[in-house]
């Protein structure tokens, strides 16, 4: 468990989760959140509940508060504070800035109509050991040592550690001969499971080959896992090149007469980045410093990728009989498996920065806390995207809303520098990474009937949803506040030209703080939905798939490992 003391802290996560840790006085108190710092270049009062007018006893949410994105925030006669958030809603993905508390004006009877009536069933509220401590140790400690991410990790590990083993005691000939193409393949791996452009294609397939209805929901549900948590793949492989390569690396010292100094050189400068990139991302230092976690990711993998092509030439060209390197590489290099390989995660890296391109944006805010950021094109639902002010310096992702015709657009709350800036000074153009990428909301495709379960600015992945009719029949859960004076009359015409039993929306400002699980779980029942996927805070995204799964009902929210 981690204390914060004095100023609140702000978090990330490695798959883009942004929040912050402040110190509360009062258990319901929500902090306006600290604007964070950011360069162009890499380098460098409480509040109180309203009492609803109907009288009735309203259940207080199980999850503690904070001031992150999806809290669902009380409210004061003088102000509202607007928190902001960068959700990482698949697996992995990085940041998604969004808008805080999104609510709706709407009277407390028509609320209670919406509402879903109680199932005879009875719910079953499964105890939940809440930590008495930060939200990061919720992150950290709080989902378990048999997560799907942990369990992909170990698997992908154990296999590694049983080849080298193999190669370094005589029975593996072929890993002991060629450790370095068994490295550079690990790379390959870890950088599939992040392409965002590769991954695009696997959701696709994943929809196409599983969204029918004679398909098992069994089935459904362990691609579901299994593409969310791909990021175990990920962080294994990348251990698991650090330990090839070293292997590799004690070979070619034992041979030194047959290799040269500037080889040993560069290859214990590739080493020493990789290990630069896994220490940069364990999870403490993700979660504190995920600025530089990010940074170290990017810079040091594009000038491992540099040397490792810089390796496998001075390799392939090296004669150890004239102790020269030949000039007739290039035929060499073609029948090499370090070379194709080295290709592909060139290939991969740079997809992404070919298709950045500087775009016309137009920008409003309907308040001092958000802005809606409007872009040409349709975009079909669950689909998320990123936008930068200068593209070497930094990107943020955001959730897509669209209707799948002419434009498109995302929500950013006015928290940081740059989502300020878009407040007060707004931009006429944006840097744009065409290629948008798939997350968990996307799979929503894949079942026939799906509640998804937002608070506050979760909503943004989930309005395309009901902009769009696509394969699954999808209702809604919103529990927040203030829509309309936070996001103007679209959104609330939005959410509002839907029937009842398909978009219940709590009003917190008028109905107060809910149990969000318990109304998880009676929605679900009463739609019959086949799976829950939620957008909240941590604490929320827990409690709402820990309900749900206690009373037999699949369920999936952002996961925090990666």
């Amino acid at each position: 468990m981690i204390q914060q003391q004095g100023i609140g802290q702000r978090f990330s996560s490695c798959r883009g989760v942004s929040f912050e840790i402040q110190p509360h006085e009062d258990p319901f108190a929500i902090d306006s959140p600290r604007a964070s710092g950011r360069f162009w270049l890499p380098w460098g009062s409480s509040k109180k509940i309203t009492p609803t007018s109907s009288g009735a006893v309203i259940s207080r949410t199980t999850s503690y508060p904070s001031s992150h994105f999806c809290d669902l925030e009380t409210d004061d006669e003088e102000e509202d504070e607007i928190d902001n958030v960068l959700i990482n809603i698949e697996e992995g993905y990085e940041h998604l800035d969004n808008k805080c508390e999104l609510p709706i004006s709407i009277s407390v009877q028509e609320q209670e109509q919406q509402l879903p009536k109680a199932p005879s069933k009875k719910i079953v509220s499964k105890p939940i050991a809440k930590p008495k401590g930060s939200r990061l140790s919720v992150i950290l400690l709080d989902q378990g040592l048999f997560t799907v991410y942990k369990r992909l990790f170990m698997v992908c590990l154990v296999v590694n550690i049983t080849g080298l083993t193999l190669a370094a005691t005589g029975h593996f000939p072929y890993a002991r001969n060629h450790a370095t193409v068994f490295s550079i393949g690990n790379l390959l791996a870890l950088t599939l499971c992040r392409s965002e452009a590769f991954l695009r294609v696997v959701f696709w397939l994943a929809v196409k080959l599983f969204g029918h209805s004679w398909v098992p929901l069994w089935l459904k549900t362990a691609t579901t896992s299994l593409l969310q948590s791909l990021g175990g793949i990920h962080s294994s492989c990348g251990v698991s090149s650090v330990a090839w390569l070293t292997y590799s690396l004690i070979l070619t010292l034992k041979d030194r007469e047959n290799t040269s100094n500037l080889i040993v050189g560069v290859a214990s400068t590739i080493l020493s980045l990789l290990c630069l990139c896994c220490l940069a991302a364990f999870p403490l230092v993700r979660h504190l410093h995920h600025n530089v976690f990010e940074r170290t990711h990017r810079f040091a993998g594009w000038a491992s990728l540099i040397l490792l092509w810089a390796f496998v030439i001075l390799t392939k060209s090296y004669d150890p009989d004239t102790k020269s390197y030949r000039k007739d590489v290039g035929s060499r290099l073609a029948k090499e498996q370090e070379f194709w390989l080295t290709l592909v995660v060139t290939i991969l890296i740079i997809i992404p920065w070919v298709t950045v391109r500087r775009v016309p944006v137009k920008v409003s805010a309907p308040s001092g806390h958000a802005s809606i950021i409007r872009f040409a094109g349709g975009v079909k639902p669950g689909i998320l995207g990123r936008i930068s002010p200068s593209p070497m310096s930094e990107w943020h992702a955001f959730g897509i809303i669209s209707d799948g015709k002419e434009e498109h657009m995302m929500l950013a709350g006015a928290v940081g520098d740059f989502t300020k800036s878009l407040v007060s000074n707004p931009p006429s153009h944006l840097w744009v990474r065409q290629v948008h990428f798939a997350g968990l909301p996307y799979l929503v495709n894949m079942y026939n009937r799906v509640l998804v379960v937002a608070t506050g600015s979760g909503i943004c992945v989930f309005l395309s949803f009901l902009l769009q009719q696509g394969p699954a029949e999808v209702c809604l859960l919103w529990v927040t506040k203030g829509v309309e004076q936070n996001f103007g009359k679209e959104i609330k015409e939005w959410v509002s030209g839907h029937p009842n039993e398909k978009v219940i929306v709590h009003d917190t400002a008028v109905m107060g703080r809910p149990n969000v699980s318990e109304m998880s779980v009676a929605a679900a029942r009463k739609w019959g939905a086949e799976v829950v996927i939620v957008t909240s805070n941590p604490e929320g995204s827990r409690d709402v798939v820990n309900a749900c799964k206690s009373n037999g009902i699949p369920a999936f929210g952002p996961i925090w490992d990666s």
